[in-house]
């Protein structure tokens, strides 16, 4: 077994649930009632989120604090390792077994086992891991006979939709109901607003302590531009890009071009060409409405009285719209508005404190078109509404 596999908590090592977020508030709750028991938990939420974090804060809070925490990686174990890993085997059971070994289960014993990636576990183990959690018997590979009990606090995590996996016939419906009696979801960092920035700077603070460098400061356009990033990683990429930028060691205040491409859309600084159109957009011709038919359709929508962040940005990112749809969104946006990004703020159902965030999801996605050619008094709107008086972006 790899030391990365397999690893002891210690309350010196904690790790900390950084976030003030109404989710992770929530979260803290579950975490803590979790916690005045010893039922099993099922710990769900995409890659990246911090499932570990919450199975240690759990154990940590308990009445087996004082205990061993074994965490084992099912995806990181050779399929035909991992039962004599977990629950060991006899000397010449199978070729390189020159020794007993008691297996990872009952250094577990009387502590928490916890279990990651439970859903790349083959049915044969998933069988292997049933018949233990109904007995708590242990039969080592190669064994006669089951060689004891063991008592431990079993918590699971997974990435995957198990419900799924049971319809196609490849997770145990027995032992997805004995293993979630108490169900934690762990939100992903997108849904956690400025908790972005709070973990970006706790690991930006980390990762230089860690390399001993200056810590690095973010102009608040920056900051704006990792507000809108959707953060596909989650708090693991988060953390990854704060360390590349302290490596960096710049010297100076990082502004948004300083950022990785992907945090700023695979994009660098817009630049204004022929026609107001941007690099990697296609044209839009101002005043026509109809340059997109799914820009219509989102903008009566809008027009119904629904937020820019439902029905336009939730899609997007689900890559149910095209930069051309939003850019053609915009385009009659600014025409309504004469050019002022904070009426368009106004128009698609937004506070006013929305301004910086809806600001840098444009620009992360290379849709913040420049404002002269829509300040021009002579613009039509089509819309057949009055433009608003402009005002300052």
């Amino acid at each position: 077994m790899t030391p990365s596999s397999v690893r002891s908590s210690h309350l010196s090592a904690l790790p900390t649930l950084v976030g003030a977020s109404p989710v992770v508030a929530e979260l803290r709750r579950e975490v803590e009632a979790a916690s005045r028991s010893r039922a099993k938990v099922l710990i769900v939420g995409e890659t990246g989120v911090g499932k570990e974090v919450v199975a240690r804060l759990i154990h940590a809070h308990s009445d087996l604090s004082l205990q061993s925490f074994v965490a084992v990686n099912c995806s990181g174990i050779p399929e035909t390792l991992l039962a004599s890993e977990l629950f060991g085997h006899v000397r010449g059971s199978f070729t390189g077994a020159y020794r007993d070994k008691i297996g990872l289960v009952r250094q577990a014993d009387r502590g928490t086992l916890f279990l990651d990636e439970l859903g790349e576990m083959s049915l044969s183990m998933q069988a292997a891991l049933l018949r233990f959690t109904e007995t708590g018997e242990i039969q080592p590979v190669g064994a006669d006979s089951p060689a004891g009990r063991t008592e431990v606090r079993l918590i699971t995590a997974t990435n995957r939709n198990l419900q799924e996996q049971i319809e196609a016939g490849a997770f145990r419906e027995d032992l997805y109901y004995r293993l979630n009696v108490i169900q934690i979801r762990v939100p992903p960092l997108r849904d956690r607003g400025d908790d972005i920035v709070l973990l970006f700077r706790h690991y930006i603070q980390e990762a230089s302590a860690a390399h001993t460098m200056p810590v690095p400061e973010l102009t608040p356009s920056a900051l704006d531009v990792l507000r809108a990033y959707a953060w596909p990683g989650n708090v693991r990429e988060l953390k990854n890009v704060t360390e590349r930028l302290v490596l960096r060691d710049l010297g100076r205040r990082l502004e948004p071009d300083d950022l990785p491409s992907e945090v700023r859309g695979q994009t660098a600084v817009p630049t204004a060409v022929p026609g107001g159109a941007h690099p990697d957009v296609p044209p839009v011709v101002h005043g026509d409405v109809h340059a997109s038919a799914a820009a219509q359709g989102l903008w009566d929508r809008l027009m119904a009285g629904e937020d820019f962040w439902t029905v336009v940005q939730q899609p997007f990112r689900a890559r149910q719209l095209t930069r051309a749809d939003l850019a053609a969104l915009i385009d009659r946006g600014l025409q309504h508005t004469r050019g002022s990004y904070r009426a368009l703020v106004r128009l698609f159902n937004l506070p006013p404190e929305d301004y910086k965030r809806f600001h840098a999801f444009l620009y992360q996605q290379n849709c913040n078109l420049p404002v002269a050619p829509y300040r021009n008094s002579t613009a039509k709107s089509r819309s057949g509404s009055s433009p608003t008086s402009p005002s300052a972006c």
